[in-house]
């Protein structure tokens, strides 16, 4: 079964971190990323681009309306994901706790909807 492991952090913070602490932070990535393709589960993924790159499109009412940047303040923001194929949720839940993104933030574990 796919699931999306949804990684939410303070983007500001992770944006301002000294050189040293995103180097290691993107090693503990790399090394996490490695561990998914080792066993076989991990069937895609991606960092996102700050939120000060998106744009947002409602249309309440059959009213369209563009907005730069996020449509909503929060504290944590989708920062990236990863897509794996494993058994069941408690398998996901073993990746997501191993996510380094859960020592600061919150990685949320969805099930996908298959079309």
């Amino acid at each position: 079964m796919e699931y999306l492991l949804l990684i939410y952090g303070n983007e500001n913070a992770m944006l301002s971190a000294p050189k040293e602490a995103s180097s290691q932070m993107h090693a503990a990535y790399m090394g996490y990323t490695e561990a998914m393709k080792k066993a076989g589960v991990l069937r895609g993924g991606n960092r996102l681009r700050p939120t000060s790159d998106a744009t947002t499109v409602r249309a309440p009412g059959g009213k369209q309306s563009v907005l730069n940047g996020p449509f909503a303040e929060t504290k944590e923001q989708l920062g990236g994901y990863y897509m794996v194929d494993v058994p069941d949720l408690d398998a996901a839940l073993a990746w997501a706790k191993r996510c380094p993104g859960a020592a600061h933030g919150s990685i949320e574990v969805r099930p996908v909807w298959q079309m």
